[in-house]
């Protein structure tokens, strides 16, 4: 998904939200033939923006709504002198209401319609108006060959509303689905479009409200926000008198032998966005690399859990996991760190762990979990977790009474009693190890420094994100130290040290 993200609304809202909406403007005055001819002028719109120089436009419709935008947007291409021909999936003369009238429109601008099949030629831009947000489940028959047809087209596609064979709520795609080089959504944004498989398919996304009444669109609480430079939680600035005392003591616990990188990868992201202290607790071979590459922090080589017990009693915040291991030593360290009643973050081994039972996650923590963590959480597989991400998030959230940050592509964060909110920054180049150890150390920091949990999280994922989305521009290669000094500039851009 490329498009410029801060410009489109923050609220999310699921299908069903939508068509309520949908239906709340037509009984409010504007009728539904007027919001097909909006939405179709608004694609149109969209389809001379990206691809002036087409000059032809093959619509594949469905036999719902969906179609009849597909059938409005052949017949303005018609009328400005574009070819113009609608392939049918369904029986034109089956559908209904403002469907109908706008396969009658199509008819009389002199577009073409035929019915699909495997053999047909396609020209131009590919419209999907194939089906809507009310799609669930399984395709049907010969939608899916359909879907398949369109992407071995070689043309650019754009999507009306959705892609078909998205999952509106989820971005689940069970079989198979459009992947578009454009996306054009209406009336609200649909959480589907932002998480799970959603943005490979959708593109680059664009929104238009069809010129819905705000205040009517406010009336509908929504499912999930965006974090947005404007919505994100901020940092207090600090006073001229500040000392380190006041912004919290970080114990970083990690670093089974041949693991210490990922711990020392926390500890310095802690370090570096403001943690008044940092302290790692480590195997004892790994202290001396510590030292060189961080002598800020204060490096402590452990054998045992009692060892741990003291250090803990002086921490304010502790962050679990990274490079922790499941062997006696990781977890004896795991069974000490859960009775210091601070706030925590586990990531990581301490997550593998706990699934696994035999600890307790301490009041007011954060998990950090990626897709197959947040499966060994729940006791289901990884492809149940993508399969609906939203629902995952909150499921952990209410059984562990805990802040969850469910990883991945549209990142989600979770707590008891808050709204879910998404990220949809970040890069492919995030791809490879120690990512996750980073994130974790910045949420432990801003923890330290007086946020609560769920901004805690908020913030330290929007920064991590945005962080790799400016540095992946550079392709390949990018490594999670690599991703400090971005994290620790947006942070004061968003969050400046002074006021």
């Amino acid at each position: 998904m490329n498009a410029i993200l801060d410009d489109l609304p923050s609220s999310l809202y699921s299908a069903a939200q939508v068509r309520d909406l949908d239906a709340r403007l037509i009984a409010s005055g504007t009728p539904g033939f007027e919001l097909m001819q909006r939405a179709a002028r608004a694609a149109w719109r969209a389809v001379l923006r990206r691809w002036p120089r087409a000059g032809a436009l093959t619509v594949l419709a469905g036999g719902g709504n969906n179609a009849g935008d597909g059938y409005l947007i052949a017949a303005l291409a018609r009328r400005a002198g574009w070819s113009a021909e609608v392939l049918s999936l369904g029986d034109p003369g089956a559908l209904a209401g403002d469907a109908a009238r706008a396969h009658a429109d199509a008819w009389q601008a002199g577009v073409t319609v035929q019915a699909w099949s495997t053999e047909a030629q396609a020209r131009g831009v590919l419209v999907d108006a194939l089906l809507g947000t009310g799609f669930k489940g399984e395709l049907r028959a010969p939608c899916a060959a359909a879907i398949r047809w369109i992407n071995a087209s070689g043309l650019p596609v754009l999507a009306v509303d959705i892609p078909s064979g998205l999952m509106a709520d989820s971005g689940h795609v069970a079989d198979v689905a459009v992947r578009a080089e454009l996306t054009l959504t209406f009336i609200g944004l649909k959480l589907g479009l932002f998480t799970g498989e959603g943005p490979e398919m959708v593109g680059d996304l664009e929104f238009d409200d069809l010129q819905a009444d705000p205040e009517r669109v406010s009336e509908t609480p929504s499912v999930a926000q965006r974090l947005t430079r404007e919505t994100v939680p901020k940092l207090a600035p600090r006073p001229k008198t500040a000392h380190k005392g006041q912004f919290g003591r970080l114990l970083a616990v990690g670093g089974d032998i041949g693991l210490g990188g990922s711990i020392l990868l926390s500890s310095e992201s802690a370090l570096r966005t403001g943690a008044g202290m940092v302290t790692l607790a480590t195997r004892a071979e790994h202290v001396g690399a510590a030292l060189a590459r961080l002598p800020e922090v204060m490096s402590k080589g452990l054998r045992s859990a009692n060892q741990l017990l003291a250090l803990a009693e002086k921490a304010d915040v502790l962050v679990v996991g990274p490079g922790l291991g499941q062997e006696a030593w990781g977890r004896s360290l795991l069974s000490a760190a859960c009775r210091r009643p601070v706030p925590q973050v586990w990531d990581a081994d301490a997550l593998n762990l706990l699934a696994e039972g035999g600890v307790s996650l301490p009041k007011g923590a954060v998990i950090t979990p990626h897709p197959g963590e947040a499966g060994r959480l729940l006791g289901r597989s990884t492809a149940e977790v993508q399969a609906d991400r939203p629902a995952a998030a909150r499921e952990l959230a209410a059984r562990y009474g805990c802040c969850v940050i469910l990883k991945g592509a549209g990142s989600l964060i979770a707590a008891p009693g808050e709204p879910l909110r998404l990220c949809d920054h970040g890069h492919p180049a995030m791809a490879g190890a120690g990512f996750g150890d980073v994130l974790a150390g910045v949420v432990g920091s801003l923890l330290a420094q007086g946020m609560q949990a769920y901004p805690a999280a908020c913030l330290a994922v929007w920064l991590h994100a945005r962080a790799g989305e400016q540095l992946g521009g550079r392709g390949r290669g990018m490594t999670a130290s690599d991703l400090i000094p971005a994290i620790r500039q947006l942070l004061e851009e968003v969050s400046p040290c002074q006021a």
